[in-house]
C-alpha cells in the first residue's frame, strides 16, 4: 500500500522549501539533517515549528523538508509556509486557525534592486562640498 504524504511548497525571500508531512511521531528532517543540527538558533527552530504547535499536530507527523536558496531566516520562513500548506492538505478544518495566525500568506517582501548612481538600493555616495 502507498504511504500517505501531504505536500506543501513554501517560499520566503529567495528560499524555496518543499515540505512533506508523513504520519509519524514528530521527527523533523531538513535536507536529510535533524532540525537541531541544521538550525543553530533556537528562534529559527521555533519559527519552523509554529504551524504544528498551533494546530497541536507536532507529534502526529514526521516532517521531511528540502530547502534551498536564501539565508537561514528566509529558509525558516519558507519551511513554516510549506508546513502550513501541507497541514491544509492533511486537514482542511485547520484553515481558519492557520489563516488567522498568518501562516498561509506568502510574505511578499523581497530585496530591492540596486539603482544606478547609488552604491546600493538606497545608499547614495557620501556627499562632499568640495
Amino acid at each position: 500500500m502507498a504511504e500517505v504524504r501531504y505536500y506543501g511548497t513554501g517560499r520566503r525571500k529567495k528560499s524555496i522549501a518543499r515540505v512533506y508531512l508523513v504520519p509519524g511521531n514528530g521527527n523533523f528532517k531538513i535536507n536529510k539533517r535533524d532540525i537541531d543540527e541544521y538550525f543553530g538558533l533556537e528562534t529559527l527552530k521555533v519559527i519552523a515549528k509554529q504551524p504544528l504547535v498551533l494546530t497541536e499536530t507536532l507529534s502526529k507527523f514526521d516532517v521531511l523538508v528540502n530547502v534551498h536558496g536564501g539565508g537561514f531566516t528566509g529558509q525558516a520562513g519558507a519551511i513554516r509556509h510549506g508546513i502550513a500548506r501541507a497541514l491544509l492538505q492533511a486537514d482542511p478544518e485547520l484553515r481558519p486557525a492557520l489563516k488567522k495566525a498568518g501562516f498561509l500568506t506568502r510574505d511578499p517582501r523581497m530585496k530591492e534592486r540596486k539603482k544606478y548612481g547609488l552604491k546600493a538600493a538606497r545608499r547614495a555616495p557620501q556627499f562632499s562640498k568640495r
